[in-house]
């Protein structure tokens, strides 16, 4: 079934971008067919590792500007679509769904809606969470995104009896975004080297190629846990015994 999934978190600094990319590579070495989205204007950090895969959408309050994002519709229509999303978004995307009446829209069209929501653990990262969780209910597929990257304790939030609550109630997946180690990062983003080259990018030498590997390893499995895609577990191998040389200038589309 084809799919919507929104990356959000409404912040800035809270690892959208990063779990964007991980999303758009395990795509790619599932062999799922997609197309990625890349909503944010002011940094459009994700569009740029696949600069001739992706389509570019705008969320804005404005009616003359609003049709523009209308496109993520018309795709998910026919495959999964994964929508990187600026920060402090959220009025604009809310307003195009109810506007537009796409939740019932989708759900006369057989087109889910996920929203992939991460977190840094900080106060205010959580109560943009719990707004969007009341907000739409079930009607849209929450799952929160823990990202230890910035936050390695959770104890806090695992102690919120209100938040605790309303993903008991609602049935929300949580899962845990690994920390990928500063230094891989670092190189990559400098040269915006995708997941897929990097398996073979040189300068990471082969510790640096190792912690690569690690880190999509345990974040791929993370996702699974979600049981959002639908993969067996057959289906998940290591990342190094993937297509190590995608095209990532392409959509690779085997599965939906």
């Amino acid at each position: 079934m084809a799919a919507i999934h929104f990356i959000d978190g409404e912040k800035g600094g809270v690892g959208k971008s990063l779990f964007a990319r991980v999303m758009v590579q395990y795509c790619i070495d599932n062999k799922i067919s997609y197309e990625l989205v890349e909503a944010d204007q002011s940094n459009p950090d994700v569009g740029a590792f696949y600069p001739n895969n992706h389509k570019k959408a705008v969320f804005s309050e404005s009616e003359r500007k609003a049709y523009d994002a209308d496109e993520i519709f018309n795709s998910a229509l026919i495959t999964s679509v994964i929508v990187n999303l600026p920060a402090q978004v959220y009025p604009a995307v809310t307003d195009w769904i109810e506007r537009n009446q796409i939740l019932e829209i989708t759900g006369k069209n057989q087109v889910k809606i996920y929203k992939w929501f991460v977190c840094s653990g900080g106060y205010d990262s959580v109560q943009l969470f719990i707004q969007s969780l009341e907000r739409f209910e079930n009607k849209i597929k929450h799952i929160f995104v823990r990202n230890f990257g910035l936050c390695d304790d959770w104890r806090h939030i695992d102690g919120r009896k209100n938040l605790q609550e309303l993903i008991k109630t609602y049935k929300v997946a949580v899962i845990n975004f690994p920390k990928f180690s500063y230094r891989e990062r670092d190189i990559l983003d400098a040269n915006q080297i995708n997941f897929s080259a990097a398996r073979n990018y040189g300068e990471l030498g082969v510790l640096g190629k190792q912690r690569l590997h690690n880190f999509l390893k345990k974040a791929f499995e993370e996702i699974e846990e979600a049981k959002i895609w639908n993969l067996t577990a057959a289906s998940i191998t290591s990342p190094s015994e993937k297509v190590g040389n995608s095209n990532t200038n392409r959509k690779v589309a085997t599965k939906k």
